[in-house]
């Protein structure tokens, strides 16, 4: 005979992690499905209305950077990231913030993306708890994590100052965010500071890595410390005894177009 197990507590912490974990693949699933449906109407009106007429491309449409969009955050999200990576490497006289250096879509491609799912790391049980210096430790992959730390700046700001997050003066935002940092706001299961910690290593990634993740737009935040970035040889200016200044090349500036 087998016994019955004792009906378990619902853990809410683990239900909104879920809730996270599953709302991109949701939203994927919903658009195919209706996308198709009204494809469908959308195809057969078209063969009904009259051609447009052709016109030539405005220099604007075509210097439009179609690599910024969103693949992970929800819209409110991605506001919240923008308004913190912004305070936290702010626009100043040597150059500009996170926001003109599109960090916030680096983050949110790292998070579509096996980053964001912790795919080259081991993350089964059983969990013991860990030493600081061992660094990120917790069950909840990367995605869930930055969700999860989002959703809590912006009710935390509520409870503070009545307002969203990105809605505050950056005065209050930075004040919201240094009580993160020092663990002065309980998140269930999770060290504020280690939310933290990760959005301010993203940011920082995000402002330097190569365009091709979606930061560093224009390659500005390698100007901005004289770094060359991806030079194919620096063999002629090696041995030289005066700092050289070059223009910085991505992975992209490597590519065969021919």
């Amino acid at each position: 005979m087998t016994k019955r197990q004792s009906k378990q507590p619902v853990d809410e912490s683990r239900r909104k992690f879920l809730k996270y974990s599953g709302a991109a693949l949701g939203g994927a699933v919903v658009g195919g499905v209706i996308g198709g449906l009204v494809g469908s109407n959308l195809n057969k009106s078209a063969k009904e209305a009259p051609a447009p007429q052709e016109s030539e491309e405005t220099p604007a449409a075509r210097d439009q950077d179609y690599n910024h969009a969103l693949m992970f955050f929800s819209q409110e999200q991605f506001q919240t990231t923008e308004a913190a990576a912004e305070r936290i490497y702010p626009k100043d006289d040597n150059g500009p913030g996170a926001q003109e250096l599109g960090v916030a879509f680096f983050i949110d491609h790292q998070m579509a993306g096996a980053y964001g799912f912790n795919a080259r790391e081991y993350m089964a049980p059983p969990f013991y708890k860990a030493e600081a210096s061992q660094g990120y430790q917790l069950t909840f992959k990367r995605r869930e994590l930055l969700a999860f730390g989002l959703d809590a700046l912006n009710e935390y700001s509520e409870q503070k100052h009545n307002k969203k997050f990105y809605k505050l003066s950056p005065e209050e935002q930075d004040a919201v965010l240094t009580a993160f940092e020092k663990d002065e706001v309980d998140l269930k299961d999770v060290p504020a500071s280690a939310f933290f910690a990760m959005l301010r290593n993203l940011t920082i990634e995000g402002a330097y890595a190569d365009p091709l993740y979606g930061g560093n737009r224009n390659m500005d935040g390698w100007r901005m410390r004289n770094y060359p970035g991806n030079q194919m040889s620096f063999t002629e200016e090696i041995e030289k005894e005066e700092f050289i200044k070059m223009e910085p090349l991505s992975l992209r500036d490597h590519l065969q177009t021919s």
